[in-house]
């Protein structure tokens, strides 16, 4: 007999090292982003979390090259 496997749930928010994973960014990236206003982020005690909307944007908006 097999079980199906119960899906992993899926992020809402996630920290600096978890958007960079997301992304294929470096941390430092995450945070110049973040600087810049270019990716919306909120405090939940000491610790930036960016929500997974934001990230799913901020790549949609991104220009491919066509090179």
């Amino acid at each position: 007999m097999t079980t199906a496997a119960n899906p992993a749930p899926t992020r809402a928010l996630f920290t600096v090292k978890g958007a960079a994973e997301y992304l294929s960014l470096g941390r430092s990236t995450i945070y110049e982003l973040m600087a810049a206003g270019k990716l919306p982020y909120t405090k939940v005690g000491r610790i930036r979390r960016i929500r997974r909307a934001e990230l799913d944007a901020f790549v949609a908006q991104l220009e491919l090259s066509t090179t």
